[in-house]
């Protein structure tokens, strides 16, 4: 049973972040917003080997060797940490009747950590503040969070019918 739940986890969270990724490809094009570089992620990843956590602006760091790999490998990490969690707190008994409100509720949640982790350490402020249009970016983390939730809904039902 332990396996079985390990499994719909990886899928659940890989599922879900999968879908966020799809949202931001079709933002971009429908919408000409720009996705997340996630070798920035890496970026800032790998300045933290010499113990730098933050930064004024991280796209003005130097870049680091596989930032891009490295990002993405966080990105989809995170999204696995995310699974995890949510499961932990809803019990086996979501995954075996999926509801859209409490995954929703979880991918709002989940705005948390761009807002007072990575967008600080980024160079951007808590929540943006530093940016040009600071409510613009929290209402896309938080739509592109809420899309998060929604895919750990809908994988939450492929794995149902699976």
């Amino acid at each position: 049973m332990a396996v079985e739940m390990i499994v719909q986890a990886i899928v659940l969270g890989t599922g879900a972040t999968l879908v966020m990724d799809l949202w931001a490809l079709v933002r971009k094009h429908l919408f000409g917003v720009p996705a997340l570089d996630y070798g920035l992620v890496g970026r800032w990843l790998g300045h933290m080997r010499q113990g730098r956590f933050r930064h004024a602006a991280i796209g003005k760091a130097p870049p680091v060797g596989g930032e891009r790999p490295l990002g993405w490998a966080f990105h989809y990490l995170t999204g696995l940490a995310f699974a995890v969690a949510f499961l932990a707190l809803m019990g086996e008994g979501w995954l075996q009747r999926p509801m859209l409100w409490p995954a929703l509720a979880f991918g709002a949640a989940t705005v948390v950590a761009p807002l007072l982790l990575m967008q600080p350490a980024f160079g951007m402020g808590i929540a943006a503040s530093r940016t040009a249009k600071p409510w613009q970016v929290r209402s896309r983390a938080l739509l592109t969070h809420l899309v998060f939730g929604l895919g750990l809904y809908l994988v939450g039902l492929l794995l149902v019918l699976f």
